[in-house]
């Protein structure tokens, strides 16, 4: 009996470590909301002011406060310590407002974020500028790039969709009205293709016009072929869309130039520069260009071909500079997009103001992808392992940037979402010459959609 009692005494806590310890490596997420949240809480409240001070983010009171302090305390004067707001839990860290004290920017507390992660115990410490004299501190309570949720509240607007998690377990929503053009540069099983087509599937359930040219025989974007309006699977047939779609951009500009043909007595509201402030009515749908392996339109043989490629880049370039008035916008992919590529190359890159970096194979690559506008950027593209596919540093050329992991989706599944919103693609008479052949699918087969799941490790 007294056997069974050690044992039971012993054993308990072992059992209770042990259970702590795999749940910490196999699901983190429920590791935290027992574990992690409360001792990180507790290490927060016992040591916030101690830590404030050894970060270097106190500053010594005014004089009237210390007159104060001695006068009703008769107690030490201490450093001041930005205030402390509500701690707010949540399912992947905590969230904290600071408001700052005199002589303090937000810069300050950012610099600072490497120390409170240790101080505080936690996987990272995000600062993001709230208003003036206010910062919001993020802490992230584990790895959430390791098994991708993507957050429940992220619902889709009209061109804003999200198709990753940042670092900081918010969802990076890609968004068309403020980045028009984006370049997606990725090495072969980086990841790169599964962000396209959680993109595509997540644009396919708005009423937008989606045209593709994939010129690796159709082998990325044929599986969509029921939701895409227009699809060029070599580029001969890129020659002959591209002059398409310059049309149809020099259409909408008419349209356009006739609304601004102001009368006397038109409403301010009626005055427009873009699509965007015509009537519903006669407003055209926003139209995605997606391009994967765009070095194959630059790639030539003959004289003939560089003829055809001048004519065809230079039809590309049109609509990245005048295309987003126009609600025409462009993704374009690849493994390498630089000068050595021929002419036109870096012209069109200038245009491209998003940029998202998966792994490369050499550094002159991401310094392609980002070291224009985010230089720092760089090295941490460079440092993906190639055992976290779908992982990438995202940047802008505001010059800031972060990391990002897109969440698996299969190709069945992705396949059956657009054929399931085939019905929402705008008709486009134009574009009726290069609408791609759907074949009919057995009864048997399911065409129920589907939604991410997270990437398998």
């Amino acid at each position: 009996m007294t056997y069974l009692v050690t044992l039971a005494e012993l054993g308990g806590p072992l059992a209770v470590i042990g259970g702590a310890a795999y749940a910490r490596h196999a699901y983190p997420a429920v590791y935290w909301s027992t574990v992690g949240l409360p001792l990180s809480v507790a290490r927060l409240l016992a040591s916030y002011s101690s830590t404030m001070d050894a970060c270097g983010l106190t500053v010594e009171p005014s004089r009237w406060r210390a007159l104060a302090v001695r006068a009703t305390t008769r107690r030490e004067v201490r450093p001041v310590s930005p205030r402390r707001g509500i701690i707010r839990p949540t399912s992947t860290g905590l969230r904290m407002r600071l408001r700052l004290v005199p002589g303090q920017e937000p810069a300050d507390v950012a610099a600072s974020a490497e120390r409170l992660r240790h101080a505080w115990g936690v996987h990272a410490v995000h600062v993001r500028d709230v208003k003036p004299g206010v910062v919001e501190l993020r802490l992230v309570g584990f790895d959430v790039l390791q098994q991708v949720r993507m957050p429940r509240r992220s619902d889709s607007r009209p061109l804003q969709v999200p198709v990753a998690l940042r670092e900081d377990a918010t969802a990076f929503v890609r968004d068309y009205r403020t980045v028009p053009h984006e370049l997606v540069l990725g090495a072969t099983l980086s990841g790169k293709s599964m962000y396209l087509r959680n993109l595509v599937t997540r644009l396919a359930a708005q009423p937008v016009v989606l045209v593709g040219i994939d010129c690796k025989r159709g082998v990325e974007l044929a599986p969509f072929a029921s939701r895409l309006s227009a699809l060029a699977t070599d580029p001969d047939q890129a020659a002959e869309l591209l002059p398409v779609l310059v049309k149809e951009m020099e259409d909408r500009y008419d349209l356009i130039k006739t609304r601004q043909g102001i009368a006397p007595g038109t409403a301010e509201e009626l005055i427009t520069s873009d699509i965007w402030g015509l009537p519903e009515d006669e407003r055209p749908a926003p139209l995605v260009l997606f391009i994967d392996e765009v070095a194959e339109l630059f790639m030539v043989a003959t004289r003939k071909e560089e003829e055809r490629r001048d004519e065809m880049v230079t039809q590309l370039i049109r609509p990245a500079q005048l295309g987003r008035a126009a609600g025409i916008y462009l993704e374009v992919c690849g493994q390498r997009f630089g000068a050595e590529l021929g002419k036109g190359a870096t012209m069109l890159r200038a245009q491209l103001t998003g940029r998202v970096c998966h792994r490369v194979n050499d550094e002159a690559s991401a310094k392609m992808a980002l070291g224009d506008i985010a230089p720092e950027a760089v090295q941490a593209s460079c440092a993906i392992a190639p055992e976290l596919p779908g992982l990438a540093v995202v940047g802008d050329t505001s010059g800031g940037w972060s990391r990002i992991r897109t969440p698996y989706l299969s190709l069945a599944d992705a396949a059956a979402t657009c054929r399931a919103t085939a019905h929402l693609a705008p008709d486009l008479p134009a574009l009726n010459p290069f609408r791609p052949f759907v074949p009919a699918l057995p009864d048997a087969a399911p065409g129920s959609t589907a939604t991410a799941r997270p990437v398998p490790e």
